[in-house]
């Protein structure tokens, strides 16, 4: 690789035969990268077979939810690597694909590199049940109408950014749970940053902690505030006035 990478994968309670063996694959796959668990609500035997990885763990005794471990293992990063990214612990985007996403960033085609099972050309080789395959089609659906970025998908667990457009967005963070990846999207688009979806391979991966409805709920009322945030980026006069009237909660590096 010609720029340095460093991966980070968050996990909450992960299956860790399944986790250390994915991140024996990544290693393999990405010679010399930096890998990173960020680690919630463990038991001792998941610390335990995590220690033997190749990857550095940080451990935090209780649940920070998706985004807060990200950002808090690409702030562990950041000063070190050109690439920072991100996958999800249940390797439900096998190595090799997730190499083409963060490939986009390496390259310099992407400041925001955004992997997508539901590209036309991505493979999915085994599904979601119905109901979140269309909950997720129509949150697809009005997030291109809502954001400046037109992607197929704007939630799936491999995205890639470069250091520097990390700098520019980490300040306007503030979701902890799985919410920050929209928020990622969107800011990342609100500041002209060039965003590039990247076809993936994905399997979906029993054992989700996700409940689709009540999650979907949380995301809907999630999008708009993504959207509300990304006006003021672009100095919306509207939004800006609405955020005056409003106590401004603090992004997620200010709480590290």
């Amino acid at each position: 690789m010609s720029r340095s990478v460093g991966i980070v994968v968050p996990a909450y309670r992960p299956n860790p035969e399944r986790l250390a063996s994915y991140l024996r694959a990544l290693d393999d796959e990405f010679a010399g990268a930096r890998l990173h668990v960020e680690l919630d609500d463990p038991d001792e035997r998941t610390v335990e077979v995590l220690s033997e990885s190749p990857a550095t763990v940080s451990v935090t005794p209780y649940r920070r939810g998706k985004g807060a471990a990200i950002t808090a293992g690409f702030e562990r990063l950041d000063a070190d690597v050109d690439v920072l990214a991100f996958a999800d612990a249940d390797g439900s985007t096998p190595p090799s694909s997730f190499a083409a996403v963060v490939g986009a960033a390496v390259d310099g085609r992407a400041d925001l590199a955004a992997g997508s099972r539901r590209h036309p050309d991505s493979t999915v080789e085994s599904h979601q049940t119905f109901a979140r395959r269309r909950l997720g089609d129509g949150f697809a659906w009005l997030a291109r109408r809502l954001l400046d970025a037109d992607l197929y998908d704007y939630q799936c667990g491999a995205k890639a950014i470069s250091a520097d457009a990390w700098d520019r967005v980490r300040e306007h963070l503030y979701a902890p749970g799985f919410a920050w990846d929209i928020e990622l999207v969107a800011m990342a688009a609100a500041m002209n940053r060039d965003v590039e979806e990247v076809p993936i391979t994905w399997q979906d991966q029993p054992g989700s902690t996700v409940s689709p409805v009540r999650t979907s709920l949380r995301m809907a009322r999630a999008l708009f505030t993504a959207r509300h945030r990304a006006k003021r980026v672009r100095d919306s006069q509207l939004h800006t006035a609405i955020a005056a009237r409003r106590e401004q909660p603090k992004a997620l590096v200010e709480r590290e």
